[in-house]
């Protein structure tokens, strides 16, 4: 499951991606797979799908865990292709022969923890080459109490730049050995869902569930599964070590959407699982709509 860091530039690699959130017209283009020996493709469908000038927008119910009790509220799922920078880590600006395709997952929650409200964001930038790691991911948390941000940058090691206002979880920065992030698991499903394999290995959690429970960023011992119940598949990550396990519900055919994930822990003897359950998906160039009449679409969601 290990991929390497090595970042190999596809032939004629022309993308969307300096177009998005720009106020530039979008224009349909494409990339050609990279291909390696021992390496897994994306879908033959990923262009055709995924190169169409749009974003994938997914809006879910939230049952959010916090505080010992389940709080209501709402995530979006925001799924789009860009052209990155290896080296400086940000989305090109323009096209040139550095840039790499790389799948990008902006995920919200928005929910109420009594008198005030929690607003959490992870963005995660993964080569489109699945066979290569995150080349990124920040995640970043706003309540009244003040914000936590993370970013990690993947160069010879992750190196990692965690702020926080709580001093148990103070400011510091840390390298850590390469290893598989829970974070990247979601772009690997959209990608090609069977590089993932089942079984026993060393897994590094989710940045939202590491900050929000003051737990050491390291590696944990994890046990990963696959299942198929008909149309679909449950990719589930469990850490004995943190009594936490993570269920995300994807279809089994090609764009692999996902309809649901469930994330449950055990904590002070107390079990509690946060639900996620789709309201809406659509396919549109958001970055463009953002006028007043816009708003209208947020109701396609749910929003």
């Amino acid at each position: 499951m290990k991929r390497s860091l090595k970042l190999s530039l596809p032939i004629f690699a022309c993308t969307l991606l300096f177009l998005f959130c720009n106020h530039v017209e979008p224009k349909k283009e494409e990339t050609t797979s990279v291909k390696t020996n021992n390496s897994i493709e994306k879908h033959p469908k990923f262009n055709e799908y995924w190169y169409q000038g749009e974003a994938e927008i997914t809006s879910y119910k939230l049952y959010q865990n916090r505080y010992g009790e389940i709080h209501e509220g709402t995530a979006v799922n925001i799924f789009v292709t860009e052209d990155f920078l290896p080296e400086k880590q940000v989305k090109a600006d323009y096209q040139n022969d550095k840039n790499i395709p790389i799948l990008k997952l902006n995920s919200t929650k928005k929910f109420i923890t009594g008198i005030y409200p929690y607003s959490l964001m992870t963005s995660t930038f993964s080569p489109i080459n699945i066979n290569e790691k995150a080349i990124k991911i920040t995640f970043s948390s706003q309540e009244w109490c003040g914000n936590t941000f993370v970013q990690l940058n993947n160069r010879e090691q992750f190196e990692i730049d965690f702020h926080s206002y709580f001093e148990s979880n103070a400011d510091r920065e840390l390298s850590i050995e390469k290893d598989i992030l829970e974070n990247e698991l979601w772009n690997i499903i959209r990608i090609n869902p069977n590089s993932i394999k089942k079984g026993r290995y060393k897994v590094i959690p989710s940045f939202e569930f590491l900050s929000l429970n003051h737990q050491k960023i390291k590696v944990y011992d994890a046990e990963v599964n696959l299942i198929e119940k008909g149309t679909f598949i449950n990719l589930s990550v469990f850490y004995p070590q943190l009594k936490r396990k993570l269920t995300i519900t994807f279809t089994k055919e090609f764009p692999y959407t996902i309809e649901n994930w469930e994330e449950t822990i055990t904590k002070n003897g107390k079990t509690l699982t946060t639900k996620a359950e789709k309201i809406k998906i659509i396919k549109s160039a958001y970055w463009s709509k953002n006028g007043v009449s816009d708003t209208e679409d947020r109701k396609k969601l749910g929003l």
